[in-house]
């Protein structure tokens, strides 16, 4: 028990600084408002953000009193990240409840959805919603977008954790660094984010929106969250009569783009090599997806309905094809739409939520480079069964040869994917209300948006919100396991990360 104690004392200790500034962050909402005077501000509003903020502050001052810290394991890490992860989502879930007047499960569904980036929602009305909530899930999504972790990384601490912290969060394969030094990198990363969250903002303030809209969406683009302020999400806009909702639609384009592509290459292009866009495996795969399925999608869609407008017809295309594989979730129109899009475009997007963006982005998904790692490795064994037992074949990605480790990391991945979408697909299937419209390629599509951390699918928002407690508690999980790559959610359940 001794030795169990002394393991957990680093844990717990960390999560208590995380708790400490995420304390403060948590009122940003009320501020935010109160500046704004959009609208009034009473003690319910303050205290749905004040209650969750100081028990956090209250709880991390406590941890870190009583619970020193230390360098911690590879394995120490993980588990910090894991329930780092669940214990922010639990705490900002408290401002649903109260504001909202919601279950504890549909209103920490909905803050794991923001942090993960996932966007899959638990509530209708957005129009109507007070704007603190709006903002506060536009927050969670913008928080989430780089990691929770690094955010506070940056914002916290610094020490020799934070290294083994960043990589718990999120596997980095090939991801070389911008800059000497884990500091530098993020703080250099997270400027570019708020840069580019700056610049989409503006765009969209000029277009017509209102500094309120541009604002949330900003953040829910760069980070490829989705949330939007409006039930019908950007498709708002165009349905509203905005002069400009052309412009608006390829704004947003531009930022799911943005948020999709590693922000290695994003720096490499700042600093005058546009040549980036263009130099790595990874970057050339995702623009050679990215124009194909454009383009099925398109030919599809006006080969069925007879539709002579190119230009909505692409902008469309691109817009739905986007915000799928850079798991940014946005809609203009419905991706379950059977007039709109045939048969193979839904097919094609349950494809893309799958593959996700790049790696070093935002993006969801099993990242670009993992599905081109696999391709790769489908031709090793075809080189290996036609050749001589002797002859060497090393997967090899931008002349580098992947590590054998890696190798199998990725197909272990791979493999845990399938296996939590069937699970998620067949769970959704059982407890599907017998009034609910959910067939099999409906209830499938749930799990594949909750674990690429999509948002999209093909159930209707209703029967969403109307899934039974066990499917929201599965896609929960699938949120948390898409994001952080499954490995360190699965940890938790094991005996052994515990001794």
């Amino acid at each position: 028990m001794r030795n169990r104690f002394g393991y957990l004392v680093p844990v717990f200790g960390y999560l208590g600084r995380l708790l400490i500034i995420f304390g403060p962050v948590s009122l940003s909402p009320v501020i935010v408002v109160l500046l704004a005077g959009s609208e009034p501000v009473d003690f319910l509003h303050i205290a749905a953000y004040l209650l969750p903020g100081l028990g956090a502050v209250v709880l991390g001052i406590l941890s870190v009193g009583f619970l020193p810290v230390r360098g911690l394991t590879g394995r120490e890490a993980v588990l910090v990240c894991a329930l780092g992860w669940i214990i922010i989502s639990a705490i900002g879930a408290v401002p649903f409840c109260i504001l909202l007047n919601t279950g504890y499960l549909d209103a920490c569904f909905e803050s794991v959805s923001g942090f993960t980036t996932t966007g899959i929602t638990m509530f209708s009305g957005l129009d109507e919603m007070p704007r603190s909530i709006l903002f506060w899930r536009a927050l969670t999504q913008w928080m989430g977008g780089l990691g929770i972790l690094s955010f506070f990384l940056v914002l916290a601490f610094q020490g020799g954790a934070a290294h083994v912290l960043v990589g718990a969060e999120g596997h980095k394969i090939f991801s070389r660094r911008p800059a000497p030094g884990m500091f530098h990198t993020l703080r250099i990363i997270w400027f570019i984010y708020i840069l580019f969250t700056v610049v989409i903002a503006a765009l969209l303030l000029f277009e017509g929106l209102t500094v309120f809209d541009a604002v949330t969406h900003a953040l829910t683009t760069l980070s490829t969250g989705g949330y939007s302020t409006h039930d019908s999400s950007v498709g708002y806009y165009r349905e509203n009569g905005f002069a400009h909702y052309r412009l608006i639609e390829y704004t947003i384009i531009l930022g799911m783009t943005l948020g999709g592509i590693s922000f290695l290459v994003h720096y490499q292009v700042l600093r005058g090599r546009i040549g980036a866009l263009l130099s790595n495996f990874e970057i050339r795969l995702f623009w050679l997806i990215l124009i194909g399925v454009v383009a099925l999608i398109g030919f599809e869609h006006m080969a069925k309905t007879g539709d002579s407008d190119i230009e909505a017809t692409f902008r469309t295309s691109l817009f739905q094809t986007l915000a799928i594989i850079t798991s940014a979730g946005f809609s203009t129109e419905n991706i379950g739409d059977k007039i709109y899009f045939g048969v193979a475009a839904r097919q094609i997007f349950l494809l893309l939520m799958i593959i996700g963006g790049c790696v070093g982005s935002t993006g969801g998904g099993l990242k670009v480079l993992r599905i081109g790692i696999l391709f790769k490795m489908i031709k090793r064994q075809l080189i290996r069964i036609t050749h001589p037992s002797s002859v060497v074949a090393p997967v090899v990605v931008d002349r580098e040869i992947v590590p054998e480790e890696e190798v199998r990391r990725i197909a272990t991945l791979f493999f845990a994917w399938m296996f939590l979408l069937a699970g998620g697909g067949i769970a959704t299937a059982i407890f599907a209300g017998a009034n609910a419209d959910i067939g099999p390629y409906e209830a499938f599509s749930g799990m594949f948006s909750a674990l690429g951390n999509i948002g999209p699918c093909y159930i209707s928002a209703d029967d969403m919100i109307a899934l039974h407690p066990v499917v929201k508690i599965v896609y929960m999980f699938g949120m948390l396991a898409g994001r952080l790559e499954i490995l360190p959610v699965l940890l938790l359940f094991s005996r052994r990360a515990w001794k």
